[in-house]
């Protein structure tokens, strides 16, 4: 129980680890993701096979002589950025308004609905990939074969990795109590969604976009079986060329996702802090209202 203003105690079961414990597990993850990173920066600057290092590795990619050499990694690189420009939109256009209708008023179609999206992670996508084939074959036909209609596809795979943060942020929050005092005050649906469901939101969305995005990155088996080149297939052209660029880039692409990690932990760092701040706030005016009333 807590006192007035105070905040619910959450009761804890079983025993927390000490410390030593939390220090050792940490040490040990934290070893299991460094030691193969360490080993692949190590790689980048290795010289042959006498051990010595070196930069030249690096100064080749900037080298002109070279363009043409790692050429299709930048078109690579640029195909997969417009898939992932593409399924972001179809993340925030279509996954997230069907998240938020389904939870304000089908809230019986949730299960279904969340069925749905978790099925693309228990197929092997491989076998995704050979009912993707007869789809693309029409797909082709209408819209081309750019490497940006692997949008489509790929927003499928990304639907379970979408799908969780967004509905995590909208089981921490009361879109129905929140919606509903927001209309009886004669906020509009738009000014609802914009003000107020989206901001409380926020957290949820910056996830799902950001995981959608390092899928993108690290998608290889839909475009090597559809004949389309995007990052990781012109990674493996390269590689057999010269496998210390395709090595840089690899580490760079590790890199960039580790980066989207901490962006999406600051976000939802600062989001609880305003939480609390408020939370906080609301407590002091309620005490001191009751004072007054006393």
């Amino acid at each position: 129980m807590s006192g007035t203003g105070g905040a619910t105690r959450v009761p804890r079961f079983g025993v927390a680890p000490s410390r030593v414990t939390a220090a050792i597990v940490l040490i040990v993850v934290g070893l299991v993701f460094a030691v193969p990173l360490v080993a692949l920066a190590q790689f980048t600057f290795r010289q042959g096979t006498d051990g010595s290092l070196t930069v030249a590795h690096y100064a080749a990619i900037a080298d002109p002589v070279n363009a043409a050499t790692y050429q299709p990694v930048f078109d690579g690189l640029g195909a997969s950025l417009v898939i992932a420009l593409i399924t972001v939109a179809i993340v925030l256009l279509v996954l997230l308004p069907a998240q938020i209708i389904t939870a304000l008023r089908y809230p019986r179609l949730r299960r279904i609905l969340e069925f749905v999206c978790i099925v693309p992670i228990t197929v092997p996508v491989v076998v995704l990939v050979v009912g993707f084939i007869p789809v693309y074959q029409i797909v082709a036909q209408v819209f081309g074969s750019g490497a940006w209609t692997l949008a489509f596809a790929i927003g499928i795979v990304s639907l379970p990795f979408a799908f969780r943060p967004i509905a995590a942020a909208i089981t921490a929050m009361d879109m129905t109590v929140l919606s509903e005092a927001a209309r009886s005050l004669g906020a509009s649906w738009w000014t609802v969604t914009w003000r107020v469901l989206l901001p409380n939101l926020r957290r949820g969305i910056t996830a799902a976009c950001f995981l959608t995005i390092t899928v993108v990155l690290g998608e290889y088996t839909l475009a090597s079986f559809l004949s389309r080149t995007t990052f990781q297939t012109a990674l493996l052209l390269v590689q057999s060329t010269d496998p210390y660029v395709a090595a840089i880039f690899s580490l760079g692409a590790l890199v960039f996702g580790f980066v989207l990690l901490v962006v999406i932990g600051r976000v939802g760092a600062a989001r609880v802090g305003t939480a609390r701040v408020g939370a906080a706030r609301a407590g002091t005016a309620r005490r001191s209202r009751t004072k007054e009333s006393a």
